[in-house]
């Protein structure tokens, strides 16, 4: 397994093309605004390394029985499916940001037992490819990007009815030796800390748009690519030089727009090109691993939400009043009841043809469906015990200032035991974590990332077996024998 040394020197070997505020940027590793991200994918490396983490980050390979990264992992069992959860709930409170390799992760284990089908009812080799692909993944511990979200143009037309036909990530040449896409993925988490990109397609295919239908990995760096880096709220803290006002001193998250401009895929990287009849599979099944990790990561960085709103509380001297107490208590019911939708769909997963375990679909969409609406109560409530000097504090430079930081010292002045800078700086935290660049990762991800509300409700709706309830409730009734 890599060292966080040798993550970071690997980062600086590959030739990211990419662009942030209209500049290209040639130092992507050291960017200000970009180093929070990859420091958080750089303490899934640190911990697994750390011998009281090694049960939760690290795992014996179902491929050749070697210790390997978790993030590199196929689930083999509902053990494996619970500690992902954990791992995922520790890497939240250790950064308190976006970690970026769960999407990775994800994707390997929808891809393997899609392929699996692939090859056992068409013939074709994905599934073996797909397992070559993965073993170097796993022997080199590599961050890899899950790609599947398309800008999709007009929402009420197909892809192949756009009438830009870009707007989904298409194959638009087949060769002897592989194939030529084009397209982009939009909202890519931790484009710039992976070493490659798995796509996959973004919706079910129907027959028409076979084209779309299309599965493979490349590298990061490979001719053609580029990347986009998206805005967050109060970015360009981070450019200013101190870490006051920045929230979070370390950590972080980004996401880009990625653009595929006549990419060449050799086919020993093609894991589906065509088969739309198993499209809707590998996004149903991609879409339920990701939603189950919602229970992992958001709780994680709710358990530091929780602990800040505390400290704050504290500071203020409130941390005696009765209404105070009664919200933390709240927030940490909201928090643990994510963390046990997370588990429980975890531990009534399954396995799949391959041999790869598969979370309960129907618990992991409750899940998210929960995870879009309880960390935005968690927030306002955090909101509400910081007080409105979260978003009225004066800046860092103002607090360090030689003629006014005596009057900030002075008049934001708490509890007598806490210093006016300890004060500042967990109001900045909340506000970050609320309001700011995790807020992304937070806040306004757990209303889109894994799929909108709404995906979550149909997915509910076609899962729960409501004629069965339906049936119950007759017998029950006596309108129907048992």
């Amino acid at each position: 397994m890599k060292t966080v040394e040798e993550y970071l020197d690997s980062l600086r070997a590959i030739n990211y093309q990419v662009y942030l505020f209209g500049e290209k940027i040639d130092n992507v590793i050291d960017h200000p605004l970009i180093r929070p991200s990859i420091n958080s994918v750089a303490k899934s490396y640190e911990l697994a390394a750390d011998p009281d983490c090694a049960e939760l980050m690290t795992v014996r390979s179902s491929l050749d029985g070697k210790i390997i990264n978790r993030f590199t992992h196929l689930h083999q069992g509902v053990d494996d499916l619970i500690n992902k959860v954990k791992m995922q709930r520790l890497l939240g409170q250790k950064t308190a940001a976006c970690f970026q390799r769960c999407v990775g992760m994800d994707a390997f284990n929808a891809v393997d037992s899609v392929t699996f089908e692939m090859e056992r009812d068409l013939g074709v080799d994905y599934h073996r490819r797909f397992r070559r692909f993965l073993r170097y993944v796993q022997e080199n511990d590599l961050m890899v990007e899950g790609a599947m979200t398309d800008p999709k143009g007009d929402r009420s037309q197909r892809p192949s009815k756009q009438k830009d036909p870009d707007l989904y990530l298409r194959v638009v040449e087949k060769r002897p030796d592989g194939i030529v896409v084009r397209g982009a993925k939009a909202h890519q988490t931790g484009a710039l800390a992976a070493h490659e990109i798995l796509v996959m397609p973004t919706l079910a295919m129907s027959e028409e748009d076979a084209d779309y239908a299309v599965s493979f990995a490349v590298p990061s760096g490979s001719s053609g690519i580029t990347y986009i880096y998206g805005r967050q709220s109060c970015d360009t803290r981070r450019m200013e030089g101190g870490t006051i006002d920045v929230g979070n001193c370390h950590y972080g998250g980004h996401e880009c727009l990625v653009i595929f401009e006549d990419v060449f895929v050799p086919w020993e990287r093609v894991f589906m090109c065509g088969e739309y009849q198993y499209s809707g599979a590998l996004v149903e099944r991609f879409a339920g691993y990701h939603r189950q990790s919602y229970g992992g990561c958001k709780v994680g960085v709710g358990d530091v939400l929780i602990g800040a709103a505390a400290l704050a509380a504290e500071y203020n001297g409130a941390a005696g009043a009765s209404h105070v107490k009664d919200k933390l208590i709240e927030m940490i019911q909201l928090n643990e009841t994510l963390y046990a939708c997370g588990i429980a769909c975890s531990s009534q997963g399954y396995a799949t043809a391959s041999g790869t375990y598969l979370i309960d679909l129907l618990l992991a969409n409750v899940c998210k469906q929960n995870v879009t609406r309880f960390p935005y109560e968690i927030a306002r409530l955090a909101e509400d015990i910081a007080g409105g000097l979260m978003v009225t504090l004066p800046s860092e430079k103002d607090l360090k200032h030689p003629e006014i930081g005596r009057y900030i010292e002075k008049y934001y002045r708490a509890s007598a035991a806490v210093s006016t800078e300890q004060r500042i700086r967990v109001m900045r935290l909340i506000e970050n974590l609320t309001l700011g660049t995790a807020a992304v990762s937070y806040r306004t991800e757990s209303m889109h990332g894994a799929g909108s509300p709404q995906a979550q409700r149909i997915m509910i709706g076609r899962q729960a077996d409501i004629a069965a309830k339906k049936r119950m409730a007759a017998v029950i009734a006596g309108l129907e024998k048992e």
